[in-house]
């Protein structure tokens, strides 16, 4: 968000689709139509969204967004199918145009002809991750099924796009979140109850998995030997493969930035790991507008700045008594459980991640 000049920053705007919209993927305010009203991403597709961006783009600048894979991928393994607004579009864009982390793609779409949300079927009962029942879109949608594909965007869309993946051990990002969903934070978020479901760690692994699969990223590895590498018959540079892990970026913060630069074609600068004038704060506020609660810290915040001192690993005993001592005893055992559900994709995907010296 400091490279105003030349990036076109978006937070996180494809949760409206997955939440509130007609085509939503997420049972959280499935009985609670008021609240996807009140909202105003009611009518929000996942077409919708990337013509408003196209829209609001006009100084010409590279998009950046920051978003969750899981908001393009069903929960719980479910059958997946293109969403009824992307099943037909145009676009041009290349892969320089846009740019993610987190697993979403980032992206804007000229033109996208599609089925309007009408053409949606009328919503069926199923049930949510806790054994309750809830009545949503049909899932998988009644449109186009791409074998191995676990998003409900079509391939050729997300080949579009450049993607990066930030990751965070889940003894740490689950607790945080779990945070978020319970008194007195759940009144500013709006999220009233925790869903161990919507940690996104096996829909990120499973959507970086495909991209590696379908060769939008890799086989080269961000600041390995084996890096991206140069076309000369035709121009074309490799998506390397670029993950970051949040603790090597706090640890290490100017040497993980200037090679995650270096990844996506971005000049780096020192002073982008600075925010801190009246203008940085308030475009960041504008931004973290919409998720109110989760973001506070980065709110507040000046600089990414390196930590004195690395993380030093507890054992699964300090967390859970940590967790007993902040969450109760139902709690920790909640957070716990989720924590080792996830654990697994989590190693799995830092196997990938960026070594700075």
């Amino acid at each position: 968000m400091t490279r105003r000049d030349t990036l076109q920053c978006v937070h996180e705007p494809f949760g409206d689709a997955f939440y509130f919209g007609p085509e939503r993927l997420s049972p959280r305010y499935e009985q609670d139509e008021q609240a996807r009203i009140d909202c105003g991403f009611a009518d929000s597709t996942f077409k919708t969204i990337f013509d408003r961006i196209d829209r609001e783009n006009t100084e010409g600048k590279r998009i950046f967004i920051k978003d969750m894979a899981q908001y393009f991928v069903p929960l719980d393994r479910k059958p997946v199918s293109i969403a009824p607004s992307l099943v037909s579009y145009k676009r041009g864009v290349g892969t320089n145009g846009a740019h993610s982390t987190e697993g979403g793609p980032g992206a804007h779409v000229d033109t996208m002809v599609s089925l309007s949300p009408d053409a949606i079927p009328v919503k069926e009962a199923s049930q949510d991750s806790n054994g309750s029942e809830y009545t949503s879109p049909p899932r998988p949608y009644p449109t186009v099924v791409e074998p191995k594909n676990p998003t409900v965007a079509p391939e050729a869309l997300l080949r579009q796009f450049h993607f990066t993946f930030l990751i965070r051990h889940p003894r740490y990002s689950i607790p945080s979140y779990y945070r978020c969903t319970i008194p007195p934070l759940d009144e500013v978020t709006g999220f009233y109850n925790f869903m161990p479901n919507e940690a996104g760690y096996d829909e990120l692994r499973r959507m970086f998995d495909f991209l590696r699969g379908c060769k939008q990223v890799g086989p080269g590895v961000c600041g390995r030997e084996n890096g991206a590498s140069q076309d000369e018959a035709n121009g074309h540079k490799e998506v390397d493969i670029c993950v970051i892990d949040a603790d090597d970026l706090l640890d290490n913060p100017a040497g993980i930035i200037e090679m995650y630069c270096g990844s996506v074609g971005i000049k780096y600068e020192p002073e982008m790991l600075t925010w801190d004038s009246e203008e940085d704060h308030q475009i960041a506020k504008a931004a973290f507008e919409k998720w109110q609660g989760f973001h506070d810290d980065a709110i507040a915040s000046t600089e990414l700045k390196k930590r004195d001192h690395k993380k030093k690993p507890k054992s699964d005993d300090e967390c859970y008594a940590e967790w007993v001592q902040k969450f109760g005893e139902e709690g920790a055992k909640v957070i716990k459980q989720t924590v080792a559900d996830n654990v697994g994709h989590y190693e799995y995907l830092k196997q990938f991640a960026i070594k700075a010296s």
